[in-house]
């Protein structure tokens, strides 16, 4: 570009008649040819045909500039028209196709834009007309084949003109290689305006002008961009400001031929301006109605975005909301809601690609299941809403029903079988904020039950209100420390001394089977199992400090599913370890396979304490969802058989059978083995007999302050 341009800087400067001129000029066109070919070779554009023709229509430029100064050499007389003026006619067409289909693209086409060119075509062409046709066609003196001719450059260029602004307004990313060639297009048509109105008079200086757009056309196919031009599929153009004042300049077109032609006293060419007045207003008109249209259009498809879930198109909570207030204004509809159980699981076990297809796949079921009946929605992440505007109760509960039974079955997602349950309430009413707090307290109370589904019954705010009050004493008492911890022994067989200790925490008279859970479901256990972490750590220490070798050798924290989905809590661990001194090694972690079984974050936070050299302890064994096969994805040092599997130990039956196998399956893996729920010397002896080393429960010390470290403790039988 730089070379080219310093070529056309040059050229005016040579004198005139000199046949260095044509030999510039027409070199110059020809090396644009050249390089216009070598970028279709070396960046082979989707569109090379257009590309090519381009390239066709330069040429046959070339060739007519070079016929012209071929006949003004040989002929004293140049003809007028003449055979270079044919050629001249065939390059405008190829010129026009290529460019018409190097900016197609691959998107879809817009009939606004070529509305948008038919009303610049239509100004251009209007001036055209009566400044430069409408005189050359009028004037007598010469052949009426040459007045055509001559009418027909300025309407070529003004097709250029329509192209050229075709070029920018696609839509689109405008890249370099579109610039160069509408800069070329633009300069080829400013000169051709230039000449008409100078009849040719500074031909040396408008002939450079045409020397730089071949520069900039040549620049175009060579630059890296050309292959992408209108690349953007599917992108639809703007109605911005820039395209506003195009039109709106254009329509101005036909007051300013007006104003120039009675100004300049020249008789008013009333009928080529009322013509392109109507035109232009009937284009404008169109264009307005389009534009109307597509706005109304995206209205309507903004509206719709807006009341409807992006991931599964089900109804959103907008929407569902706006449908429950109609319905509520004329009845009680009844309003289902449904939490996915499992759902965070599978997104920490999955990824959340899965999870978003786990939604869709149950979206899809659900919907299949109602067959119309009532409007679903998705409320947010895995909670869905079902309204029902005229069932009854019975009928509502017979959907729901349904709709629970469609869930047992398994999800088949990106290749993993997924089972997910759900908590589903019900609830009906007449004020739409209260029907769902309604079912949101029926569908808590489902999945605090295990229910198949719950209807809203009042004793479930009853129900609800004395969780919210225990739950802001708990908040009290752990600020005013009112909570404690007890210590139970863990003994060994048959002699029955103290070898560990589990913590437990108690709450004055409440029992941990009851606020425990209430903890667990509004967070609190987070900041309550830190607290026993460090408390129990600290005794630890000080036991060893006191009691020496009497002192247990081992302290074991129950950890909820909740504090190991918590991030940072093995540092938390690792901070308290820390803290108080104590070695990994002489704590228990006791999870429950529950809290493990669905993998992710949980499993990851296991690994990391086991790392960390912290034991492992799976607590309650044997009852949880697939004991056997966490054995193979969780760490696990210690096992500790479920109470159940103790009771009735000394009957002959399936109990016994069971804890002889699992005692079987420690020692195979290197595992330690400790039975609870101990409660008789009878019991106790038949552990020892099926090889049970390690016991824990009433029989050997109920959960106290301070257990007796005096290395005597309950024998086995």
């Amino acid at each position: 570009m730089v070379a080219g341009a310093l070529v056309c800087a040059a050229y005016p400067l040579l004198p005139d008649g000199h046949l260095a001129l044509t030999l510039v000029y027409n070199g110059l066109g020809l090396v644009a040819v050249a390089v216009i070919v070598t970028g279709i070779r070396r960046h082979r554009p989707t569109a090379a045909l257009a590309w090519w023709t381009f390239a066709a229509g330069v040429l046959c430029f070339v060739a007519a500039d070079t016929t012209y100064e071929v006949i003004g050499f040989f002929l004293a007389e140049r003809p007028y028209p003449f055979w270079d003026d044919l050629v001249y006619f065939v390059a405008y067409p190829l010129l026009v196709a290529g460019l018409m289909t190097i900016s197609r693209g691959r998107g879809r086409r817009e009939p606004a834009g070529r509305i948008d060119a038919a009303i610049i075509a239509a100004g251009v062409g209007l001036v055209y007309w009566v400044f430069v046709i409408q005189p050359t066609l009028g004037d007598p003196s010469e052949p009426l084949f040459a007045r055509l001719v001559t009418v027909g450059y300025p309407t070529c260029d003004v097709v250029m003109c329509v192209v050229v602004t075709r070029l920018v307004s696609r839509p689109g990313t405008r890249v370099t290689s579109l610039w160069l060639l509408t800069a070329g297009c633009a300069l080829n048509f400013a000169v051709d305006v230039v000449w008409s109105l100078d009849d040719g008079a500074h031909a040396g200086h408008l002939n450079a002008g045409y020397m730089l757009a071949y520069v900039l056309w040549g620049a175009a196919a060579l630059h890296p961009s050309m292959s992408r031009i209108g690349q953007t599929p599917g992108a639809r153009p703007r109605f911005g400001r820039g395209r506003l004042v195009l039109l709106g300049g254009v329509t101005m077109t036909v007051p300013a031929v007006l104003f120039l032609q009675g100004a300049s006293g020249e008789e008013i060419n009333w009928s080529a301006i009322g013509v392109g007045a109507v035109v232009l207003f009937a284009l404008v008109v169109i264009r307005l109605g389009g534009f109307v249209g597509q706005t109304q259009r995206q209205s309507a498809e903004l509206e719709q975005l807006a009341m409807r879930d992006d991931l599964t198109g089900l109804a959103n909570r907008r929407l569902f909301e706006l449908r429950l207030r109609a319905a509520a204004e004329s009845g009680a509809p009844q309003v289902c809601l449904l939490d996915l159980n499992g759902f965070k699981q599978v997104n920490d076990r999955h990824g959340h690609a899965v999870g978003d297809h786990l939604l869709i796949a149950v979206a899809a079921r659900l919907g299949a299941e109602l067959h119309g009946e009532g409007l679903l929605a998705r409320m947010g992440g895995d909670e869905f809403a079902l309204l029902l505007a005229d069932a009854t109760a019975a009928e509502g509960d017979v959907i729901v029903d349904r709709l629970a039974g469609a869930l047992r079955e398994p999800f088949a997602v990106d290749g993993h079988e997924l089972l997910v349950g759900a908590a589903i309430g019900i609830a009906d009413g007449t004020e739409p904020v209260e029907v769902l707090r309604r079912a949101d307290v029926a569908m808590y109370a489902a999945k605090t039950t295990k229910a198949r589904f719950r209807r809203y019954v009042v004793e479930l705010d009853d129900r609800a209100d004395e969780e919210a009050r225990l739950g802001a004493e708990m908040r009290a008492a752990l600020d005013a420390g009112q909570f404690t911890l007890v210590y139970q022994p863990i003994v060994s067989l048959p002699d029955g001394e103290i070898r560990y200790v589990e913590s437990l925490v108690r709450w004055g008279r409440s029992s941990p089977a009851v606020f425990i859970p209430v903890a667990e479901r509004n967070g609190l256990i987070v900041e309550l199992g830190e607290w026993i972490l460090r408390t129990a750590c600290a005794q630890f220490v000080a036991w060893q400090a006191a009691y020496g070798e009497f002192a247990p050798e081992r302290i074991s924290v129950n950890v909820s599913a909740r504090q190991l989905a918590e991030p940072g809590f093995v540092e938390v661990v690792a901070d308290t370890l820390a803290g108080t001194g104590m070695a990994p090694g002489h704590l228990i972690v006791e999870v429950t396979e529950t809290a493990v079984f669905g993998g992710g974050v949980a499993v990851r936070a296991v690994e990391e304490l086991h790392e960390l050299g912290v034991n492992i302890a799976l607590d309650d064994f044997g009852t949880g969802h697939s004991s056997l096969g966490l054995l193979q994805t969780v760490p696990v040092d210690v096992l500790k058989v479920d109470k159940s599997f103790v009771d009735n130990l000394a009957m002959a039956g399936r109990h016994a059978v069971i804890a002889t196998a699992l005692i079987q399956v420690t020692d195979g893996l290197g595992l330690t083995a400790v039975a609870e729920g101990v409660e008789t010397a009878e019991q106790a002896r038949s552990l020892y007999e099926l090889g049970y080393r390690l016991a824990q429960g009433y029989h050997f010390g109920r959960p106290v302050p301070e257990p007796a470290f005096n290395g005597i403790g309950v024998a086995a039988g």
